[in-house]
């Protein structure tokens, strides 16, 4: 438990290195590995078991050159591929003793030497039953971790405290052991980064001349891993940009300028840059200066850098190989496959210097060319692209257990190039072919194993780029012969001439010997009776003498063991189904009777099925039942009907009839089939079926083919559908189309039942229809046919002329003709449109026109000529692309009358209060277009009239009041009549103004005195402000409380008597009358009305009034908070 929680602390500490050495430069690694905790489980078959491996990338030396040998190195080393996978389905018994699987196997580490983290883990977990243990290698040597300080193990990872590049770097080896073996994992690099300084050495200056090529070195620093290179110009940050004429080799870090200029001159600075620990340094300056001798002539190109002779790389990796040359004119650069065509997903980078080709496959080995040219010649170099691949399993080893003296035979593949080897170990050690063992091409034998090779054992397939592990553990079994307690005396029941097996299966190793015995004596063995190889005894057409108790003995070295079966042998299952063969109708019900003939000692099941298939009597919705029958005695064996007389002398010692029902109810056709009974004894099965068949409606007719189109007919023909053993007898056809509700029967003629085809009549031309088919017999219509594709009859003549032909309202001097557009069901064809005829009342001839649109439902006729109400003949007509159809009846329209022509005279406009104006007006009858109402504009005195608000009335109203407006403010106003022809002449401007807004003050200091039903009110008279309207009297709201019934009293006095009728609490307010309207009404008082007595009371102070009758003292009231009325 302390060394968990040490590691988990540890975890927390470390469980960024991963994702932070990888995805964010410049932050340098602490940990290098990380330890994964992962319970996985597994289990222990009886015989063989996989253990699942993966390739081990981490393991896998990289050769000395390659095109991304720098950031494979370091993707590889931060994101290392686990060697073996677990599978999902291996599960882990705990009550299951088995050798060491790994978990997690260490991976390729790489330690920043000037990491702030002084402490390196190489992660390593196993699992197995017992807890196995773990030991280290380092170089094949084992590390003594208990004498050594700066080592500890902790749940099998190891912790380097302190690392050494002397003394920690190296290849290692986790081994994991318990007591069924061990093995041993893939190996694993511990690296360390680092980035020396570069000479502290003056570089002399190169000079040339100008036009020469020139390579200035870079010679960096002793340094791991790899490193990137760049250079500085002059200055740092000014960096040298590559083109054709500059060249940065990331193989050698030199410099390369194909031809020299004079802006080259400076200084040039290398800088290299470490890829694990982002770490930078810059070397000593060197001068280029130019020469001044001369200018260099044109020459040709010379091949400076270039990629090896043989360039290896791993399948699935990306290659770049470098071509650069000098020379004058500055060459160019381009590349080939020498024996086949370029990858197409080849890229050129660094003004073609690099070729690099991406996820490199088998096929993209070959030899490369590069080819530098000028005027002055060209130079080429060529190489080899070898691509190999990582050993891969194809086949991996199982856990196995093997008798003593059995021979093993174990085979492991793997797939790879250069083609795999094979190496095998033994807990950790290698195995060397002896006498009893070979090792051939993977192929592991060993001949009559016994307990020394019981173990675990790995195979190993290798090239020279990796290694790969698969383990399995090898268990030799030695016990004596036993059987499970539930065999150890077993009862068997079988019925004559049945064939019976008695299993004996004892488990032991070696394999035990077996003996039988019937009763005390051996058994022979005769044709009847034999022994099979598995020690299983087996007995044909078998018979009362076979009766009894059989022994078995299985017997090793180690010990035996016995176990008993008593056999019976009973006489044969009858059983009798009927009716065999029904017809019903569907709806019908029927029962199916299944008897059983046997022997009395025997318990009976029934069985039923259909077509093969168990009858479930819950889910079939009620239509079956099975009702089990009491059973009967032998006496009722002439109720067998296929039992003949000398079958039941055979059968006399039966002495039980035992019988099932199968009932169904309102049988469907679903249910027609073969009926099966299945009795169900502990000595034999017997089954017999009963065919029932169904009638019912006839099935759906097949596919619906329209055969000829016509304008108004459809040929269609079908396939008969299933006649449910019942002679179809109709066919009915129906069709749908865009216009119909659904799908409607068409007129056809009789279609018998054994016509195929039919013809459908009086169709619209033009519309698309879809036809089905639906069939009948003696039972009743069956459903319908799948629809027919749609499809449209051909064009005709429309028949179908416009309806309710009549005329509208319109402007002055024209004729409105409208009418109902004629549905596109009846159009018949494109091109549908209207024709429009008319003619002045009691002329001959007509003039048309002629509307396009289809939807069109109006034609409007201008004329300057006529006069309004001119009455006119009309009738409209229907065409299409094949003709013209019918005309409508004739009607007679009048033209339209005219907007009116005279404008309203005697407007006035009176005020009403802050809000309203009254408006009217009188109309000329002798104007020549009746109105059909009135608008009234109005707007402020200090607006433009195109800002005025409109109010219409409708009819021969002449009045109206305009509401909503604001107060104490002067508008303008107009009137005219309008009708749909438009608007008649304005009327001349008036003038009125709002009322002033009412009183904001509430009555106050109300008083009252209650005398009896009467209730006597008296308040100060309200004061108006000057922008208010002048107080004309008062209005007193009562009602009973919970009524919405107001009663109002009016008066020009400051006093008011109320009579309050019934018996109850009133509520009284009061409010000022003005011309603008209500006042602020008052707070609201609640008075009690009583049959008798008097009660006084004031709101505020003690106030007297004068009536006409006493004077009174008054009482302060209750008030009660405001509420709206």
């Amino acid at each position: 438990m302390q060394s968990s929680w040490r590691l988990m602390l540890l975890l927390s500490l470390t469980s960024c290195f991963t994702e932070s050495s990888e995805g964010i430069p410049g932050i340098p690694t602490t940990y290098a590995a990380i330890l994964r905790l992962k319970s996985l489980s597994s289990s222990y078959s009886s015989r063989t078991r996989q253990r699942s491996s993966s390739p081990a990338f981490g393991s896998i030396s990289s050769p000395s050159w390659h095109g991304a040998a720098m950031a494979a190195a370091a993707q590889q080393y931060h994101s290392p591929t686990s060697l073996y996978h677990v599978s999902e389905a291996f599960k882990h018994d705990e009550s299951v003793d088995y050798g060491p699987v790994f978990i997690q196997e260490p991976d390729n580490v790489i330690f920043p030497v000037d990491s702030d983290e002084k402490k390196v883990a190489l992660s390593c977990q196993a699992r197995g039953n017992p807890v196995p243990s773990y030991k280290w290698l380092r170089n094949g040597t084992e590390i003594d971790t208990e004498s050594d300080y700066r080592y500890s193990v902790i749940e099998g990872s190891i912790i380097i405290n302190n690392p050494s590049e002397t003394k920690d770097a190296g290849q290692y080896q986790c081994i994991t052991t318990n007591m069924f073996g061990s093995i041993l994992s893939r190996e694993a690099a511990l690296q360390f980064a680092y980035l020396g300084n570069f000479s502290g050495r003056t570089r002399s200056a190169v000079s040339v001349r100008e036009g020469q090529g020139v390579v200035l070195m870079c010679s960096p620093p002793l340094h791991s891993p790899e490193i990137i290179y760049s250079w500085v110009f002059n200055e740092f940050p000014s960096f040298v940009a590559e083109d054709s004429r500059r060249f940065i080799s990331q193989e050698t870090g030199n410099l390369y300028i194909s031809k020299v200029q004079p802006s080259d001159v400076g200084s040039y600075i290398c800088l290299v840059k470490n890829t694990v620990t982002n770490a930078r340094v810059l070397s000593p300056p060197t001068p280029l200066t130019l020469r001044t001798d001369g200018v260099m002539g044109e020459y040709e190109p010379k091949i400076e850098v270039h990629f090896p002779y043989t360039v290896t790389a791993a399948k699935g990796s990306t290659v770049k190989m470098e071509c650069f040359a000098l020379g004058n004119p500055v060459p160019t650069i381009s590349w080939r496959k020498v024996n086949g065509p370029n990858p197409s997903k080849a890229r050129l980078r660094k003004s073609q210097a690099v070729l690099e080709i991406p996820n490199v496959q088998l096929e993209d080995a070959g030899t490369y060319e590069c080819k530098a040219e000028n005027s002055r010649g060209r130079n080429v170099f060529r190489g080899q692209l070898q691509v190999y691949t990582y050993p891969h399993w194809t086949e991996r080893l199982n856990d196995t257990q093997l008798d003593s003296g059995d021979q093993l035979r174990w085979e492991c593949k793997a797939t790879g190039k250069p083609r795999p080897t094979y190496r095998w170990l033994k807990n950790g050690a290698t195995i060397w072919p002896e006498s009893r063992i070979e090792m051939v091409n993977g192929v592991l034998m060993i001949h009559s194993v016994n307990q020394s090779d019981a173990g675990m054992y790995q195979c190993l397939a290798e090239n020279k780029h990796g290694t790969i592990y698969t383990s399995a553990e090898l268990r030799i079994l030695a016990s004596a012969p036993t059987f499970p307690s539930s065999h150890l005396k077993k009862t068997i029941i079988i019925t004559k001439g049945q064939e019976v097996t008695v299993e004996c299966k004892p488990q032991a190793s070696p394999k035990p010997t077996i003996s039988w015995k019937k009763g005390d004596k051996v058994l022979r063995e005769n044709k009847r009776i034999t022994v099979l190889p598995d020690g299983s005894l087996r007995i044909l057409n078998a018979s009362k003498s076979d009766e009894g108790k059989y022994v078995c003995r299985g017997e090793n070295v180690f010990g035996s063991a016995e176990i008993t079966a008593s056999v019976f042998v009973k006489e044969p299952t009858r059983i009798d189904l009927s009716p065999k063969k029904t017809e019903l109708t569907v709806g019908e019900s029927i029962v199916l009777s299944c008897k059983a003939l046997h022997d009395p000692t025997l318990d009976v099941i029934f069985h039923w099925t259909l077509n093969g298939q168990p009858i479930d009597f819950e889910k079939e919705g009620g239509h079956f039942e099975s009702i089990r029958a009491l059973s009967g005695t032998r006496s009722q064996m002439g109720s067998l009907k296929r039992t003949t007389w000398g079958e039941a002398k055979h059968l006399q010692d039966l002495k039980q009839v035992s019988s099932a029902d199968l009932m169904i109810r309102n049988i469907l056709l679903i249910h027609a089939g073969r009926y099966g009974c299945r009795i169900q004894t502990t000595a034999d099965s017997i089954s017999d079926e009963a065919e029932l068949l169904v009638r019912g409606p006839p099935g759906p007719p097949g596919v619906v083919i329209v055969e000829e189109i016509t304008e108004t007919t459809a040929t269609l023909s079908w396939t008969p559908g299933a006649d449910n053993h019942s002679p179809i007898t109709s066919y009915n056809l129906q069709a749908r189309s865009p216009f119909s509700l659904g799908w409607q029967t068409v007129k056809t003629e009789n279609i018998s039942g054994d016509m195929e085809s039919a013809m459908a009549v009086e169709l619209n031309p033009w519309v698309e229809y879809e036809f089905r088919v639906v069939a009948t017999n003696k039972i009743g219509t069956g459903d319908p046919s799948a629809p027919s594709r749609v499809i449209r009859t051909k064009e005709a003549v429309p028949k179908t002329a416009p309806a309710n032909v009549s005329g509208r309202s319109g402007r002055r001097h024209e004729l409105v003709i409208a009418w109902e557009p004629v549905s596109e069901e009846f159009q018949n064809g494109e091109g549908f449109g209207y024709i429009v005829a008319f003619r002045p009342n009691g002329t001959r001839g007509w003039k048309e026109k002629m509307v396009t649109s289809s939807d069109a439902s109006k034609f409007i006729y201008r004329d300057e000529s006529v006069p309004p109400l001119t009455p006119f003949e009309v009738k409209v007509g229907v065409y299409n692309n094949k003709g013209d159809g019918p005309f409508s009846p004739i009607v007679v329209i009048c033209s339209a009358e005219g907007e009116p022509s005279t404008a309203p005279t005697d407007v006035k406009a009176t005020g009403l209060s802050v809000s309203e104006i009254l408006v009217v007006w009188k109309h000329s009858k002798e104007s020549l277009g009746r109105p059909r109402g009135f608008e009234v504009g109005y707007w402020k005195d200090m607006e433009q009239e195109e800002a005025a608000e409109k109010a219409r009335t409708e009819g021969n109203e002449s009045s109206i009041i305009l509401t909503g407006l604001e107060g104490n403010t002067l508008y303008h106003l107009r009137v005219k009549a309008y009708n749909s022809a438009g608007y008649g002449p304005p009327s001349n401007v008036v003038r009125a103004a709002t009322k002033k807004s009412p009183p904001s003050q509430a009555p106050s200091n109300i008083m009252w005195i209650q005398d009896g039903s009467h209730v006597s009110l008296g308040w100060e008279p309200v004061r108006p402000l000057a922008n208010e309207s002048d107080v004309m009297g008062y209005k007193v709201l009562f009602r009973q409380e919970g009524h919405s019934n107001t009663q109002v009293i009016e008066t020009q006095k400051t006093s008011a008597v109320v009579l309050l009728p019934d018996v109850g609490v009133y509520i009284i307010e009061i409010r000022a009358v003005s011309e603008g309207g209500d006042g602020t009404p008052s707070s609201q008082i609640r008075v009690p009305s009583f049959s008798g007595g008097k009660v006084t009371s004031s709101q505020s102070s003690l106030h007297a009034f004068s009536t006409s009758s006493s004077t009174m003292t008054f009482l302060l009231v209750l008030m009660v908070p405001s509420t709206s009325w």
